[in-house]
């Protein structure tokens, strides 16, 4: 389905009848990423997996300033009320999280449940947040100077998906052909409009999600597994689940056991 929104045309894929699912992959993700998920979760719910601005068929402004995450969650918001949804579950991974957490900070009355993957709410300290800027422009400025295979070759590399390694050659190639099917200049504009930096940071607004909130993270996955913790402390009705073997990607890495988890919570039987 293609729909427009604020002057930006949003591809969002569905499947299921049951209670609205938003499903937010990642930077230099895909809507598709959710679809192997659609057996299992459209037994209950009814999925709406999101290519986010710059991402898969949705449109690439030229106009970083339009990747703004706080004009995201308000397309999100439109894309409810022009779907006649009041109030949906929603699931981010990575930036997704970051661009669910948003939209729950914003218009938290929307939300019955909440699934965050490997995400933050942020970072906390602005010298953090202006160290953040300056690295995501080096990143913004890579795909401008060499192109988006060579960013993409660069970015498979990185220790946050180094456990993806072990993932057969069928999926990981799967995972690279969609990477690489994204806009150069959507994911240059990610980078600028919606990256850690450039977002506000929404720690203080975590006590204010008075719905039950998953947090599902990677053993490897250090850092986000510490973030989760601090989350759950300030979370009022937080489950935290560390996958054992697992890196930045569990829906990726451990698909079935992630979609057995997110099933489980979300019909209430978890």
């Amino acid at each position: 389905m293609k729909t427009m929104i604020n002057g930006v045309r949003y591809n969002v894929e569905q499947c299921g009848d049951g209670f609205p699912l938003v499903l937010l992959h990642g930077f230099t993700g895909a809507a598709s990423t959710w679809k192997p998920f659609c057996p299992i979760w459209s037994e209950h719910s009814k999925l709406l997996m999101v290519d986010l601005i710059g991402h898969g068929e949705t449109d690439s402004p030229q106009d970083a300033e339009r990747y703004n995450i706080l004009q995201t969650a308000h397309d999100l918001k439109n894309l409810l009320d022009e779907s006649g949804i009041e109030k949906t579950d929603m699931l981010g991974y990575s930036m997704g999280g970051r661009a669910a957490i948003t939209f729950a900070s914003l218009y938290p009355d929307r939300i019955r449940k909440m699934v965050l993957e490997s995400t933050t709410p942020g970072l906390e300290n602005q010298a953090d947040r202006e160290a953040r800027i300056i690295q995501d422009e080096k990143l913004a400025a890579r795909i401008e100077t060499d192109g988006l295979t060579d960013f993409i070759n660069f970015w498979e590399s990185i220790p946050l998906f180094r456990s993806q390694l072990n993932l057969s050659e069928e999926v990981r190639e799967q995972i690279r052909s969609q990477r690489l099917s994204n806009d150069s200049v959507g994911l240059t504009n990610s980078l600028r409009g919606m990256g850690t930096g450039a977002q506000p940071s929404w720690w203080e607004q975590l006590e204010n999600f008075e719905f039950e909130t998953l947090l599902i993270t990677g053993e490897l996955d250090e850092k986000f597994c510490k973030i989760a913790t601090d989350m759950a402390a300030r979370l009022p009705k937080p489950t935290h689940l560390t996958i054992n073997g697992c890196g930045h990607a569990i829906h990726v890495e451990e698909r079935e056991k992630f979609g057995t988890i997110v099933s489980e919570f979300l019909s209430n039987t978890y």
